[in-house]
C-alpha cells in the first residue's frame, strides 16, 4: 500500500497540467492512467490539433513543457477570419490590435502530451502510474482508496479526477450532469491547399454548422474542423476522397483555393455536458470530467488547463497557510471561480451556435448586419479577442505573462 498526499487520475494534457502545477505544494502526487507515455510526433501532423491560447502558452512554459516543443512543428496564428457563407457578414481579428504578435499557436496533441509526460517522469514528487487500469475506487472524506488492474494498491486524501468526459471520477463521487445533445458531428482531417494560409485562422459559418481551417506549420495545410448536422456528416464522410475534396472546396467558398485531402478522415459527435457539482469532500474534478463544449471557439483545452491550474494554486495556497486541502470547505473558491468562467465560455458558444443556425431571411439579415457592425467596433472586436487569447478574465497566476503578474 502506497501513500499519497494527492491522486491525479487520467494523465492526459490537463491531467499532466495539473500534477505538475502543484510542485510548489511540496505534496507527494499519484498520476495514474491506462495509457502509456506517448511519443513525440514526427513525420506528416497528427489529426488531433488545438487551438492553445497565450493564457495556455504561458502555464506550458511555467511548468517547462513549452520549452521541450519542436517548433518547427508549431503554427503561430497572428489573425482571425470569420464569415457566413452566401452574405456580405464577416468579422476579423488581428493580434497587432492588442499589441501582440500573434493570437495563439495550432500545436498538435500529441506533441503537448509528450512534452509534459517527459516533465512528470522527471519531476521527484510525481509518480507516475503508466498502463495502469483502476479496478476499484473507493472514495472517502478520511482518505481514498485506489486499487490497480496490477494489484498494486494506494491511498490519497484528494482524488483529482481528470479523466474526460467519461469520467470514473465523476460517476463514483455521484456529481450531478447537465448534458444536451448538439445532433453535430465533427470531422477533423488534414488537407493540402492550393494557396498558402499565410498564418491566418478561418471559420466559415454555413446552413448545417461551422467549418474552420486551422494553420499548420507548412503554409499550404490546414486541419479542418468540420461540423456538420449528422445527416450531413453522415454523408461527407461516406463520399470518395474525390468527391469531399470538392464539397470541402465549394463549401469553404474556395477561400484557399482547391482542397485535398492528405489524412484519413475521422467524425466525432459533438455534446455539451456540465457537472453541477466539481467537489467533495476529499475529490475534485476539472476539465473535461468537468465539462464539454462545442469546439467552435476550440477552448476545450486551454479551459480545462485553466482549471487545473487554478486548483493547483489554490491547493498551493492551502498549504502555505497550513489549512486542508482536501477540505470541501476550503477548495470551494476554486469551484465558483472556475465554474463562473465555464458557463460563460457555454453560454458564449451555445449563443453562437444558435445565433448562426437556420437560413430564414429575417434572421439572416440581422446577424449580417450585427456581425458587421461589431467589426466596425474596434474596443468591442478587442475586448472579445482579449478573451480568446486568455489575456482578459480571472487567470491563475500560471496563465499570466510576467507583464501581467
Amino acid at each position: 500500500m502506497q501513500t499519497f498526499d494527492v491522486a491525479v487520475i487520467g494523465a492526459g494534457i490537463v491531467g499532466l497540467v495539473q500534477a505538475l502545477a502543484l510542485k510548489s505544494s511540496g505534496l507527494k502526487v499519484a498520476l495514474i492512467d491506462s495509457q502509456n507515455a506517448p511519443e513525440t510526433p514526427v513525420g506528416p501532423a497528427k489529426l488531433r490539433v488545438s487551438a492553445l491560447t497565450l493564457a495556455t502558452q504561458n502555464v506550458l512554459t511555467a511548468l517547462g513543457a513549452w520549452q521541450k516543443l519542436d517548433t518547427s512543428r508549431i503554427a503561430p496564428y497572428h489573425s482571425m477570419s470569420v464569415w457566413e457563407q452566401d452574405s456580405f457578414a464577416k468579422i476579423e481579428f488581428a493580434a497587432r490590435d492588442v499589441k501582440q504578435a500573434q493570437l495563439g499557436y495550432i500545436v498538435e496533441n500529441q506533441a503537448v502530451l509528450a512534452s509534459l509526460w517527459h516533465q512528470a517522469a522527471c519531476a521527484n514528487f510525481i509518480e507516475l502510474f503508466a498502463e495502469s487500469p483502476i479496478k476499484q475506487l473507493a472514495l472517502s472524506p478520511q482518505g481514498s482508496f485506489i486499487s490497480l488492474a496490477d494489484e498494486r494498491m494506494l491511498t490519497a486524501r484528494l482524488v483529482i479526477g481528470a479523466d474526460g468526459a467519461n469520467s470514473l471520477v465523476r460517476k463514483v463521487a455521484n456529481f450531478p450532469q447537465t448534458f444536451w445533445d448538439y445532433e453535430q458531428h465533427a470531422i477533423v482531417a488534414t488537407i493540402l491547399t492550393s494557396v498558402p494560409h499565410d498564418n491566418v485562422a478561418r471559420q466559415i459559418f454555413t446552413g448545417s454548422g461551422p467549418l474552420a481551417f486551422l494553420p499548420l506549420w507548412d503554409q499550404q495545410h490546414c486541419s479542418i474542423v468540420w461540423s456538420q448536422d449528422e445527416a450531413q456528416a453522415s454523408m461527407l464522410m461516406s463520399l470518395s476522397d474525390t468527391e469531399f475534396n470538392k464539397a470541402l472546396t465549394a463549401a469553404f467558398d474556395g477561400q484557399l483555393g482547391l482542397c485535398e485531402l492528405v489524412s484519413v478522415r475521422q467524425s466525432f459527435p459533438l455534446k455539451m455536458s456540465y457537472a453541477r457539482q466539481w467537489l467533495s469532500q476529499g475529490v475534485a474534478i476539472v476539465g473535461d470530467a468537468a465539462h464539454t463544449i462545442h469546439p467552435l471557439a476550440g477552448q476545450g483545452a486551454n479551459l480545462g488547463i485553466l482549471d487545473a491550474a487554478a486548483l493547483a494554486e489554490q491547493i498551493c495556497t492551502l498549504v502555505a497557510q497550513d489549512k486542508d486541502f482536501s477540505l470541501l470547505r476550503n477548495l470551494r473558491p476554486f469551484e465558483r471561480w472556475r465554474k463562473t468562467e465555464t458557463l460563460k465560455m457555454i453560454a458564449a458558444m451555445e449563443g453562437f451556435k444558435r445565433l448562426f443556425a437556420g437560413n430564414a431571411t429575417g434572421k439572416k439579415l440581422l446577424r449580417d448586419l450585427g456581425l458587421n457592425a461589431v467589426n466596425q467596433l474596434p474596443q468591442s472586436k478587442n475586448t472579445i479577442i482579449k478573451h480568446a487569447m486568455g489575456l482578459a478574465g480571472e487567470l491563475p497566476t500560471l496563465a499570466k505573462s510576467l507583464e501581467l503578474s
